[in-house]
């Protein structure tokens, strides 16, 4: 076996660890998940044990990521990314991201509604960042109802009650960071000035 090889197999368990601390998951919670026994899983976390394809293919049907995201594989072949979208609550999810754990990114699509929707708000652990590419967002967060044009950010922490909808029935489409961690984003608007350089 090459040292390539070897690489990728050690870097496998502390990116098991990674994911699961990630996910908020237990050992034993995965163990009962996936059918594998948490002493193995613990071991191959550890690198005490060697992945296999029957212990990481239950895993990666388990965290809903590619095999090779899970194992850091190089990637091989046709360059070209596949994105899959998601239907949630009516609403489409085009993951940007494939790294498993950490910030993920999507483009979130609206689409029109003939009738106004009753905003029902929900609440989760994590941070998100979003950006509005068309159409005018309709965003309920907690006793704020703020309606965002193209252009227009916001970030909020996910755990305050939030809704997101269409402002006026458009379709809307939208950008959006998303941490588990919650983990704020960092935007810098211009360079910062040099210690010698004067105010205007």
């Amino acid at each position: 076996m090459d040292r390539k090889t070897d690489d990728v197999l050690d870097a496998v368990g502390p990116r098991l660890r990674a994911l699961r601390r990630d996910r908020g998951i237990t050992l034993a919670d995965l163990a009962a998940t996936t059918g594998v026994s948490e002493s193995t899983l613990s071991r191959l976390e550890s690198g005490q044990r060697r992945a296999t394809l029957e212990l990481l293919l239950p895993l990666a049907r388990t965290y809903d990521v590619p095999l090779d995201d899970l194992v850091g594989a190089p990637r091989t072949g046709d360059p070209r990314i596949h994105l899959k979208p998601v239907q949630r609550f009516g609403m489409t999810f085009v993951p940007l991201s494939r790294r498993p754990g950490g910030v993920h990114a999507f483009k979130m699509i609206i689409p029109a509604a003939p009738e106004p929707l009753q905003p029902a708000p929900q609440a989760h652990e994590g941070f998100e960042w979003l950006y509005v590419l068309s159409g005018r967002l309709r965003l309920v967060l907690g006793d704020h109802d703020l309606t965002l044009p193209p252009g227009e950010a916001a970030e909020f922490d996910t755990s305050l009650p939030h809704w997101l909808g269409s402002a006026d029935g458009g379709p809307v489409e939208l950008l959006i960071l998303f941490s588990r961690q919650g983990v704020h984003m960092h935007v810098r608007a211009r360079p910062r000035r040099s210690s010698g350089e004067s105010r205007q």
